[in-house]
């Protein structure tokens, strides 16, 4: 495959970017009312730390964060010389304990002792119960809950990664436009979709939606052993992460050609694609865009065919908030990065999805990080 300048791997975070979103994390946790945050390994503590343990077991790792004090990150010791190479460890003070010690007994003192902490969502239940058994007077909340916010505004340096990843998923629909559908099963397409997005640099695949004719109205339908056959509209959902960051976007093609109804309903979710991608201003509400984007598919008289919110962000994992729902009354602010992805689903016959990712940039207009064209492509 031909490179491109997306190929090539960015510079890396430093311990001083590390510091700052720790930093941002400790003043969010105040302004929430909140002692700290505790922090278990997955996506919360690499974004914060670089520190992603190379398997996640019973042992307790947690990062404290607490406010007006150094950040802490609680390892075992036998994992101590993994963490002291992450990109942020210059940024924290790191503290072991070894096996056959109490692992609560080492954390319970950087924490108050009568405080309430955010915990990241994916924190062990064992982890919390045992801290809460060694400070009983502690109670907790999900970060996702208290900091919704904490990773959703994105800085030049994430903005580009994200950049990167979206042209890698545009290049591999590029690529998968050019092989054969007709006759094929799902599972043989979607693999085609995930050796693509591996080969223009994704590191992870999470997800390779291909729903052909009626598995199309599924709008999460895992790819099957369905044979694909001309008249089918093929909806491809696809993305992951290149260079730690998250790639998702949708289009939706046809076998041959498209009867006059599916070109009205492709073209139908166009427009609201649309719509909801120039809805993207200052002083909008994450809710106004699903509202525009759901607005155009109501009038048309397919709102009870449009069952799914119209957006959710996008960073080190490819779902995160914000979410593009009602409700949802946090304004969009410059370096939100979030998808917009109408669809309509007809059941037993057939569903169209269009899916960009989108930022509101510093000048308050929306940018695409997908240029993949929106109009329905016609494959064989």
């Amino acid at each position: 495959m031909p490179s491109s300048p997306d190929d090539a791997a960015p510079a890396p975070f430093t311990a001083d970017d590390y510091r700052a979103r720790m930093d941002r994390a400790a003043a969010s946790a105040a302004d929430a009312g909140l002692a700290g945050v505790l922090v278990a390994p997955g996506p919360d503590l690499v974004y914060l730390t670089g520190y992603q343990p190379t398997a996640i077991t019973e042992r307790l790792t947690v990062l404290v964060i607490a406010p007006g004090r150094d950040p802490v990150l609680v390892v075992p010791t036998l994992e101590a010389p993994d963490a002291e190479k992450a990109a942020g460890a210059a940024a924290l003070t790191l503290r072991d304990w070894t096996d056959g010690k109490d692992p609560y007994a080492v954390t319970a003192p950087l924490l108050d002792a009568s405080g309430r902490f955010g915990v990241s969502d994916n924190a062990w239940a064992m982890h919390l119960l045992g801290l809460q058994q060694a400070l009983p007077a502690t109670s907790y909340v999900s970060l996702t809950e208290a900091l919704p916010m904490l990773r959703a505004v994105k800085d030049a340096h994430e903005l580009a990664r994200i950049a990167a990843a979206g042209a890698a998923a545009d290049r591999a629909y590029g690529e998968i436009l050019k092989v054969r559908f007709a006759g094929r099963r799902e599972t043989e397409v979607a693999a085609d979709l995930a050796r693509l997005l591996i080969e223009f640099g994704h590191s992870q695949v999470d997800f390779t939606v291909v729903g052909s004719g009626p598995n199309g109205a599924n709008p999460h339908h895992e790819a099957g052993e369905r044979t694909i056959e001309r008249g089918d509209m093929v909806v491809l959902d696809f993305g992951g992460l290149k260079h730690g960051y998250g790639s998702d976007t949708t289009r939706t093609v046809h076998v041959g050609e498209p009867t006059d109804e599916e070109r009205r309903v492709h073209d139908l979710v166009r427009e609201a694609q649309q719509a909801g991608f120039e809805a993207v201003r200052p002083g909008i509400a994450c809710q106004d865009v699903d509202r525009a984007a759901r607005e155009v598919i109501t009038d048309a008289g397919y709102g009870a065919h449009f069952i799914h919110r119209t957006g959710h962000g996008i960073g080190v994992t490819t779902h995160e908030p914000p979410y593009m729902i009602e409700g949802e009354e946090r304004p969009v602010v410059p370096g939100m990065c979030f998808s917009i992805e109408p669809g309509v689903y007809l059941p037993g016959r057939f569903g169209v999805r269009i899916e960009d990712i989108v930022t509101m940039t510093e000048d308050g207009t929306g940018h695409r990080f997908n240029a993949t064209p929106h109009e329905m492509a016609i494959v064989e």
